[in-house]
């Protein structure tokens, strides 16, 4: 799988905080019958890796990444539930090895010139920038297009339905993160039919005639 490459054909990835493994299917389901198949289930709850093998095991065609992933052992745990992909806030050299030992994908949070060198010396092209509202923004991902032109980022941070689209017209975005697309309140009450609007919505913020307005 080129992961940058199926995240740039979906272009919004919902980051997923998830109290109940026994949510995942249906949420999983939710997102794929919306026409938006990517979750992001972060590692901030005991429920994570339960939750990923779930919906790897039972939405077919879900690409289903963890996130927040801090230790080793979050790449064991999240390798063993069958996660396609690795997202981390952070650079973080062990959590990087492990991963390429396991032939995983990780996508590391960077904000800077130098976490970004450090995250090429590794072969790394496919980078998060978090938290991305907080750092700079719009103007700095630009600014890193032109000493960077190889690298491709996963803004995530911040990021709303209201300024979604103007982050991906930069060329260098591959996807933006959003956890307001199935929040962490709307799963635990089941709103299947909010989340399910709101990852309607998100496609259509997504597409090409929209973001070039």
């Amino acid at each position: 799988m080129d992961l940058e490459h199926a995240l740039r054909q979906l272009r919004i990835v919902p980051v997923i905080e998830i109290a109940d493994a026994g949510n995942a299917v249906p949420l999983g389901r939710t997102l794929a019958e919306a026409g938006l198949p990517v979750a992001e289930v972060t590692f901030r709850t005991p429920a994570a890796a339960a939750a990923i093998a779930r919906m790897v095991q039972e939405v077919p065609g879900l690409l289903v990444g963890a996130g927040t992933v801090l230790s080793e052992a979050d790449v064991d745990a999240a390798v063993d539930a069958g996660a396609h992909f690795l997202v981390s806030p952070g650079l973080n050299a062990a959590v990087v090895e492990r991963a390429r030992r396991a032939g995983v994908p990780i996508i590391p949070g960077v904000t800077s010139p130098t976490e970004i060198e450090a995250a090429r010396a590794f072969g790394l092209r496919l980078l998060k920038l978090f938290p991305a509202e907080a750092v700079g923004g719009l103007p700095l991902v630009k600014a890193f297009a032109a000493p960077y032109p190889d690298v491709a980022f996963m803004p995530t941070g911040g990021i709303t339905a209201h300024t979604v689209a103007a982050w991906l017209q930069v060329p260098t975005v591959a996807a933006c993160g959003g956890s307001w697309i199935a929040t962490k309140a709307d799963i635990a009450g089941q709103q299947w039919d909010e989340i399910r609007n709101k990852a309607r919505q998100a496609v259509s913020l997504a597409s090409p005639s929209v973001a070039s307005v």
